[in-house]
Parts: C-alpha cells; sequence; structure tokens
C-alpha cells in the first residue's frame, strides 16, 4: 500500500521504517531539511534500538523515501499519517498547530480519496478539527462534496515504548482505530485493516471504537502508568520516614497479579515526551470541560517534587555550599535505551548542583551530544555554571577524583560496576542512587556509603565499616 508519514521526528520515523518493513512503499516528509538531509544521508536523528537497520534495509529496498515536498507526499499516500508534535500550550492543553497545519496541506493537494490518520496525540475532537479544515481548503479549490477527493479522519494512536518502539510497533498487544460509522469511514476501515492484516495473523489485535473515544484511549493509557510511578514514589518518601523498605513492598504488591510489576519502580520523576504533556493536557481537557481530575493533578504536582528528592539527599550528606565539591553523574537521558533528554530528571538535578557551586562530570552512553545540546539551552545565562558541568567519554571518567557519584539513569552498564575501582576513583565511597539499582546491605559491606530512594540508609562508622 502507499503510505505517507507527516513528520520524520520519533513516532513517525518509527511507523514509516515499520511500515516499509512488512511490504508497503512509504513516503516521510518534514519541514525540517536538516532532518531530511541526515536520512537521506543514511543517518537517524533519534535514538532507537533496530531502527537504523531497520531504515539500511527499506531505503535499499526502495520502500521509504524521505523528502520536505508536501504536495509530492500528500500525492503519493492513500494514507495519510499524521506524526507531527503536539507540545503543550501555555496552559497545559495539546498544541495542535502542527496537526493542523498538515491537514491543510492535505486538504490542499489531495488528488483522491484520503485516509487521514492521527498518530500523534491529540485531545478528544482533534479529528472533528481536521476535518474542518480539510473540508475548508477543499471548497477553496471548488471540490467540497466531491466522493473523488473526500477524506475520512482515523485516530490510530500510537502505544510505543521509547528504546523499545521498533519491537512495539513489529509485535503490538493492541492496536486501536477510531472510525466514524458513515460510508467514508467503512472505506477507512477496509483500508486500516488491510494495512494491520500483518500483525494479526496470529489473532486478532485490533480494537475497533468510536473516533473520540481512541482519541481519549491513548491520554487514559499514559496517565495510568504516571499515576502507577508517581503513587510509588510518593509511597517511597513515607517508607524513608518510617523505615520501610520500598523495594519489599514493590516486591510484596507486584505479586498480586491484580497490581503486577509494571511501571511500579520508585525512583527520582518520569519525563519524557509522552507522560508529562500527556498528563498535563488530559487534566486540561477535563478543566475546559468543567472537571477536575484530582488524581491526575496530585500525580503532576508528587512528580515535580519527586525531581528535588535525590539533590535533597545530596544536600543533607553533603551540606547546602556544595563550592568546591565535584560529582560524577551517571545518566542523562530520561530512560535507559534513548537519547531523550525532555523532561529528564537529570537536568533539575545537574542544575541544581551547579546552583550551589558544584561541578558535575556527567556521562550517559548515549545521550552526550544530546544533553550538551539541551544544556546549553538550559545554562545560557548561567556561562559560570556551564563552565562547571562538563561531559565525559566513559562512567570511568566521570568518577575521576568527584566526591560522590549520582545515579539518574538505569542503563544496564551501570548494574554491576567494578565497586573496588568505584571506590578507588572517587575521593569518598558514596553513592545517591536515583533509581534503586543496588542492595543497601551490599554497599554496607564494601564500606560504602549508599543513599537510595525509599530504601534503609545503613550507617558507616568512620574507618568506613558497617555498624
Amino acid at each position: 500500500m502507499k503510505v505517507t508519514i507527516v513528520g520524520t521526528g520519533y513516532v513517525g520515523l518509527v511507523t514509516g521504517a515499520c511500515l516499509a518493513e512488512i511490504g508497503n512503499d512509504v513516503f516521510c516528509v518534514d519541514v525540517d531539511p536538516r532532518k531530511i538531509e541526515i536520512l537521506n544521508n543514511g543517518g537517524v536523528p533519534i535514538h532507537e534500538p533496530g531502527l537504523q537497520e531497520m531504515l539500511r534495509r527499506t531505503r535499499a529496498a526502495g520502500r521509504i523515501q524521505f523528502s520536505t515536498d508536501v504536495k509530492a507526499s500528500v500525492e503519493h499516500g492513500d494514507i495519510q499519517f499524521i506524526a507531527v508534535g503536539t507540545p503543550p500550550d501555555e496552559d497545559g492543553s495539546a498544541d495542535l498547530q502542527y496537526v493542523l497545519a498538515a491537514a491543510r496541506n492535505i486538504g490542499k493537494y489531495a488528488n483522491g480519496f484520503k485516509v487521514i490518520v492521527d498518530k500523534s496525540t491529540v485531545p478528544v475532537g482533534t479529528a472533528l478539527q481536521v476535518r474542518r479544515v480539510v473540508a475548508e481548503e477543499l471548497k477553496a479549490r471548488g471540490l467540497e462534496g466531491s466522493d473523488k477527493h473526500g477524506v475520512s479522519v482515523v485516530s490510530n494512536p500510537e502505544f510505543l515504548k521509547e528504546g523499545a518502539a521498533v519491537d512495539d510497533f513489529m509485535r503490538p498487544d493492541r492496536i486501536v482505530i477510531g472510525i466514524d460509522d458513515d460510508h467514508a469511514g467503512q472505506i477507512a476501515r477496509e483500508k486500516m485493516k488491510r494495512l494491520y492484516a500483518p500483525f494479526n495473523r496470529n489473532h486478532e489485535r485490533t480494537l475497533y471504537m468510536d473516533v473520540r473515544s481512541a482519541e481519549f484511549t491513548k491520554y487514559a493509557a499514559n496517565a495510568m502508568l504516571a499515576t502507577r510511578i508517581s503513587f510509588m514514589n510518593d509511597l517511597s518518601n513515607l517508607a524513608d520516614t518510617v523505615g520501610a523498605d520500598i523495594e519489599a513492598v514493590r516486591r510484596g504488591i507486584g505479586s498480586d497479579p491484580r497490581i503486577g510489576y509494571h511501571f511500579l519502580y520508585a525512583g527520582c520523576g518520569y519525563g519524557g515526551s509522552c507522560f508529562p504533556k500527556d498528563v498535563q493536557a488530559l487534566a486540561q481537557t477535563a478543566r475546559e470541560n468543567g472537571h477536575t481530575l484530582r488524581i491526575l493533578e496530585a500525580v503532576e504536582a508528587v512528580n515535580d517534587d519527586q525531581k528535588e528528592v535525590l539533590v535533597n539527599k545530596i544536600l543533607r550528606r553533603m551540606g547546602e555550599d556544595l563550592r568546591g565539591r565535584t560529582f560524577a553523574v551517571w545518566g542523562l537521558a530520561f530512560k535507559p535505551n534513548t537519547d531523550d533528554m525532555r523532561e529528564a530528571s537529570s537536568r533539575r538535578m545537574i542544575e541544581a548542583l551547579l546552583k550551589r557551586g558544584a561541578s558535575v562530570q556527567a556521562y550517559d552512553p548515549v545521550a552526550r551530544d544530546e544533553a550538551e545540546r539541551v544544556f546549553a539551552l538550559d545554562l545560557a545565562d548561567r556561562a559560570d555554571d556551564m563552565k562547571r558541568l562538563h561531559f565525559v567519554k566513559t562512567q570511568q571518567d566521570a568518577l575521576t577524583n568527584a566526591d560522590a557519584l549520582v545515579i539518574v539513569t538505569e542503563w544496564k552498564e551501570f548494574k554491576s560496576p567494578d565497586f573496588a575501582h568505584l571506590k578507588g576513583a572517587l575521593k569518598a565511597p558514596v553513592i545517591f542512587d536515583g533509581r534503586n539499582l543496588y542492595e543497601p546491605e551490599a554497599m554496607a559491606e564494601l564500606g560504602i556509603d549508599y543513599y537510595a530512594i525509599g530504601r534503609p540508609h545503613v550507617e558507616l562508622d568512620p574507618n568506613g565499616s558497617r555498624h
């Protein structure tokens, strides 16, 4: 099938590559010539395991192309996926300007019946706005009401985890399609059924519903996952106070099949491109409709506070004045297997350390370049602080002569380090672990002063022994 993907960001690029992988003829378009140049030169503007190899195969087979030619992209695809960004507006609502601009272009250049698929995360009612914008453009061309140039707007939200997106797309647990129950909708349903047929061979994974319910489903899913994270983070702070171990609690409640273990880990707050903005957008949708989603308001507040928890532990241990102190930081991306720095906990934590006069030696196996770009913007008016932020090439380089190690992202390579080398490289054997990678008892036996999230701190005597 001929498919157009509008937007070569995270969702668009993965969607385009995976649809090309199963044999479709895919045209990816973007208004950013820099991205298109990177893609046409064999590069990938984002880090996602397996994506570059898939793009290499599909490009070599001639099943995917990248261009800034909007007219050609609209003429190419019978199915037009809109996969552009929906950043938060000032009030927290999703900014739809890029979605509606894409819709306007489709109406302006449509050369036949088009199925328009909202793949971007959009609030309830967006499909109606997209349809109106397309209708305006068709009317301006004198094509309003033409069966030949008709459209059907479908909601097909993505459920991709950064770091596992290719596998999530190729082996989906569900495919949600919201579609109108009219003649155009029936045409669209048949086209979408054919497009997703390869993913339904073993058993039917597609859930058909009305458009508004499909739009709502995406927000509800992310809000639920964010709620689990904030719930555990809230409990972890109480565990710190009462002397409980949040990891033991997690195992105790996660073993209940009604609860399960997924997204039940305490840490230093969630980030990324989805959870923060989607929680805000759903809460704003509620407010616009005269409701208050009290649980989600709390979820966001807890997450905001949680990004200060690790800093507060550092300050209690090291003092408020951090001038002359150097901290090793392992992990910058908001989660492992990605270079995404959006709403990453490392940003708040590092800025707080720099503000108090500390120096930071930061390491991330993938996100270094993106982190350098982001912090250059974050600290644009804080030149002195920027001078004390150093991005290093190895995790060992980060440790050299540092006063303490701070772990922010749970990359696999951090899970079993050489603790003897770690102790020798640090000025003092102190670890602040924002992801609970190690066992407090084991750290104490190694003579490491270990501070985790919601886990007991085992005191060491002055010579470094446990007592």
